[in-house]
């Protein structure tokens, strides 16, 4: 299993191949991905533990917010600007379309190059 680390926690590849991809992450409490969308890909977020609280809207200046606990998922289609934020340390699933390099930055809270 390849194990990405990030600065918010880390990514651990469980399956990818031409039709799907699968990501077990884990991101510490207080920290928080980049605002970001996808072009092509399109993923589900299922929350394993802990507190996840998830930014989702049609751009940067529309966003709203819910808090997601364990056994609750959301889908965001291609387009949809969205950032996951750990109010706890959490643990969850994604499962998407393969397009692993299809990541717009918008806003990021550690400096890192738009992709």
């Amino acid at each position: 299993m390849q194990v990405i680390e990030k600065p918010w926690g880390k990514e651990e590849v469980v399956e990818i191949n031409d039709r799907y991809m699968m990501k077990k992450l884990t991101m510490w409490k207080g920290h928080r991905c980049s605002i970001q969308y996808h072009n092509i890909k399109r993923e589900t977020i299922y929350v394993l533990s802990g507190q996840l609280r998830i930014y989702t809207g049609p751009s940067l200046e529309e966003l709203t917010s819910r808090v997601f606990t364990p056994g609750e998922s959301v889908t965001l289609a291609p387009g949809i600007v969205h950032r996951m934020e750990a109010v706890e340390d959490s643990v969850y699933l994604e499962a998407s379309t393969p397009e692993m390099d299809d990541v717009v930055r918008l806003v990021d809270d550690y400096k890192r190059a738009p992709e």
